[in-house]
């Protein structure tokens, strides 16, 4: 009954490696858009804009 012989320092960059790679796709998930749908985002969202502003009522300034 033999322990199995590891070696430390290639442990812990075997290591490193897997908790980047773990960032990385985090990252990807989280920022990983295309361009399109970056640009679809932004015209829904000035869309909806001008829809609340074409709604907006200014106050009539009335002399009292």
């Amino acid at each position: 009954m033999s322990a199995e012989i590891v070696n430390l320092r290639q442990f812990r960059k075997k290591q490193t490696r897997f908790e980047k790679e773990k960032q990385a796709e985090q990252n990807r998930v989280t920022f990983g858009r295309t361009k399109a749908e970056k640009n679809l985002t932004k015209a829904l969202n000035d869309k909806a804009a001008k829809a609340h502003e074409a709604g907006h009522i200014e106050p009539s300034k009335t002399d009292d």
